[in-house]
């Protein structure tokens, strides 16, 4: 394991300009009412990058009274679906267009890779605005077969006004996996970014203007989730709050939301998502798939060899600036999260289990942490059943699938899983009996459009991609109305 953390761009290249700090409010940035700021720094070294606006609930009122007049009496929700399909066609083309300095803007200020920014991450993100727009003309209701001289028949009209709260570990994936659809539904919305990493929904909102989205359709407020996005949640004129975060905040989320209109809400939340590696399996790829799980689910006919070759393969990764191409990881978001991480690796010590590798900061500035492997992991122990959020794998031992599934279910969230093997009938046994939402065998963190993502249990509820997330943005209005003389029913 090398660090090469430092304070410049990899390679010579130019760090990303920062243009746009303030509210996006009705197609203009503007400042917060406040006129207060807070400040987003760098991962690398903590310096600070820009000042961006604090928004507060004096702006999130205007930025819902925006997307109200947008939606109630402005062009996007008249508009055809294939109308509104071309100009999410053209924001689509801009985002593209713009890849680069997205992808910069994102490793700036979240730590992420420039290298996967750019190859996935941004690329994911204008791929799933051409999806939606092809699925924006084809939103429709069912005839129905109504008893007496009767026709009844189902529209699926837009839920209204929207509140997008999302997170900071895939800041513009997430962005446009919560607006695409409601875009393409005819929804109007506003959307508060997390505040460690607001730079790229302010950059894709400038981007919305320029496609030629009106005024008033999508809004960005900046700001804090105790302030702005508290008042997204308990306010009485949004219709619906979509949430991407942690378990306790959307909990928080659910209550406002009762306590308020009673809103819709849809949740993607914690997880703490197991990896089961078989007897069977192919051990390099095991290993490349299992770098991306915490909770990792090794059988003990392989285990001692998995063990020796993932602690090897450790030895090459590469932690440093994640801008140069060859680091394999970059910082964490920021000091919180640094701390929080490096506090979950001394509480692991505690508990009794074993570094494998790793287990402190590194850099002589930012936000480092080695990737940390434990062994000797219990069930009971909090870095087995807690979401961290780091470079933190624990590894774990079992004999029978029967004992794999149980303990792969023995937690509250349900998220996500992985399995590795090459025996088919492994795979479709525990594929069913794992509560969870997304299985993917043979592979990890693999996102494709028509793939529905979200969770079981205290992960939440609600699908984000897929035709299955237009549905969070539709309401089923039933029309009846009586036919006379008809000559058949």
């Amino acid at each position: 394991m090398a660090s090469e953390a430092n304070s410049s761009a990899g390679d010579g290249l130019k760090l990303p300009e920062i243009k746009f700090t303030k509210l996006f409010i009705d197609g203009c940035f503007v400042d917060a009412v406040s006129g207060k700021t807070f400040e987003s720094r760098d991962p690398r070294n903590g310096e600070v990058i820009a000042n961006i606006a604090a928004g507060d609930k004096e702006d999130v009122d205007l930025a819902v009274k925006a997307a109200r007049e947008a939606f109630d009496h402005g062009k996007w929700p008249r508009m055809s679906g294939s109308e509104r399909g071309r100009i999410m066609m053209k924001y689509a083309d801009l985002i593209e267009q713009h890849a680069e300095e997205l992808a910069a803007l994102e490793c700036l200020d979240a730590g992420k890779l420039f290298s996967v920014n750019k190859t996935k991450d941004v690329p994911v993100a204008w791929n799933v605005v051409r999806y939606y727009a092809g699925a924006a003309d084809k939103i429709h209701g069912e005839t129905l077969k109504l008893s007496g001289e009767f026709q009844g028949y189902t529209l699926r009209e837009p839920i209204g006004v929207v509140g997008h709260i999302i997170p900071w570990n895939f800041p513009i994936i997430m962005f446009f996996f919560k607006v695409a659809p409601a875009l393409a539904a005819g929804c109007t919305m506003l959307v508060k970014p997390a505040e460690q990493t607001p730079l790229t929904a302010l950059y894709c909102a400038h981007l919305a203007k320029q496609a030629g989205l009106p005024d008033g359709v999508l809004n960005v407020v900046t700001g804090f989730g105790a302030t702005a996005g508290a008042a997204i949640a308990s306010h009485m004129d949004v219709d619906k709050v979509s949430f991407t975060g942690s378990t306790e905040v959307g909990r928080l989320v659910m209550e406002a939301a009762a306590r308020s209109n009673l809103k819709s809400v849809s949740l993607e939340l914690g997880g703490k998502s197991p990896v089961i590696i078989c007897d069977d399996a192919d051990i390099d790829m095991a290993g490349e798939i299992c770098v991306a799980g915490s909770r990792v689910y090794v059988q003990e006919g392989i285990y001692d060899e998995f063990v020796r070759k993932i602690a090897e393969s450790c030895k090459s990764w590469i932690v440093g600036d994640p801008f140069c191409p060859h680091v394999h990881q970059g910082p964490q978001v920021d000091r919180k999260q640094f701390e929080k991480v490096l506090r979950y690796i001394d509480h692991g010590k505690r508990e009794g289990a074993t570094i494998l590798t790793g287990g402190k900061a590194c850099g002589e500035t930012g936000f480092y942490v080695e990737p940390t492997i434990f062994t000797d992991v219990k069930e009971n122990m909090l870095i087995a059943q807690d979401e961290i959020f780091g470079p933190v794998m624990s590894l774990m031992k079992f004999k029978t699938i029967e004992e794999a599934i149980e303990r792969a279910n023995d937690t509250r969230y349900g998220l996500a899983a992985g399995i590795v093997t090459k025996d088919i009938n492994r795979a479709n046994r525990l594929s069913r009996s794992i509560r969870a939402g997304i299985i993917w065998i043979n592979c990890y963190l693999e996102f494709e459009n028509d793939c529905p993502f979200g969770g079981y249990k205290m992960s939440g509820f609600g699908r984000d991609n897929g035709m299955h997330a237009l549905e969070k943005y539709l309401q089923v209005k039933s029309v009846v109305i009586p036919i006379y003389g008809s000559p058949w029913r």
